[in-house]
């Protein structure tokens, strides 16, 4: 069963590092439909489907990101005024998310997380539009929305890139500096949020072989050691190709797989 889920999330892998660093999403709205997929075909409880596949989407995001963010950092596109402050908010929301996700029940995890995905992917299709015009809201408005960012990532097992990109664009962010702070918290959301869920389900009696607290490291494993590989190439593209095209076709691809989890 590990060599099985480790071959399936290499293969998983390589999608996500496209993704994290094309878009700067980490691949936590592509990963958590995939293990809710994987999981129960390999005899993992349906009962904790869900926190294992956020919470091992979570541990895998970890890595990618931060090499996300080390290519964006290297190409200049994380200003780091910025960045730092958020980071500490995000992380902050992270570790509530994770205890949020361990006292809801599995069917309302799933009902969250296809209800968010449709309307963020909504949005994307409707494209982020830059409007230089406008400027960053005042600190105690920026901390209480990147806090809130970050407490919705980790509830759903996503970097927070699809909540934080559009919110900076919005405000008038280059887009590809939104990506590249979305990279840099994104790491921090992973990061923390992952600790958190591993020691929220330490005790649960019903946890497959191979897991520690709620994250599966054949996934784990599987997921981060090719994208890794891949990330890097993701950067590269993003400063090539028609970035908001990509999001619509993204986007349209997450409300199918949304609506299908829903159904």
């Amino acid at each position: 069963m590990f060599l099985s889920v480790f071959l399936i999330c290499m293969v998983l892998g390589s999608l996500v590092g496209l993704l994290a660093g094309l878009l700067g999403i980490g691949g936590g709205l592509v990963i958590v439909p995939a293990l809710v997929i994987i999981l129960p075909a390999v005899g993992v409880n349906s009962e904790i489907v869900m926190p294992i596949a956020l919470a091992s989407s979570l541990a895998s995001i970890v890595v990618t990101s931060a090499s996300a963010a080390f290519n964006h950092h290297k190409l200049g596109n994380i200003p780091w005024k910025i960045t730092k402050h958020l980071m500490i908010y995000v992380a902050l929301g992270a570790v509530i998310g994770a205890n949020l996700a361990d006292l809801l029940p599995a069917k309302l995890l799933t009902s969250i997380f296809a209800c968010f995905v449709i309307l963020l992917a909504t949005y994307m299709l409707l494209s982020i539009r830059q409007t230089v015009q406008r400027e960053l809201p005042s600190r105690r408005i920026l901390k209480a929305i990147t806090g809130a960012a970050g407490t919705m990532a980790s509830l759903l097992g996503i970097s927070g890139g699809a909540i934080l990109i559009p919110f900076l664009s919005y405000c008038g962010v280059n887009l590809l500096h939104a990506i590249g702070i979305s990279t840099a918290c994104g790491m921090v959301v992973s990061l923390f949020g992952s600790l958190a869920y591993m020691i929220a389900g330490i005790e649960n009696p019903m946890l497959p072989e191979w897991s520690l607290g709620y994250i599966y490291w054949p996934a784990v494993l599987g997921i981060a050691s090719t994208s890794t590989v891949l990330a890097p190439y993701g950067v590269k593209l993003a400063s090539r190709l028609p970035v908001k095209t990509i999001k619509k076709v993204f986007a349209a691809f997450l409300i199918l797989v949304a609506l299908k989890m829903m159904i």
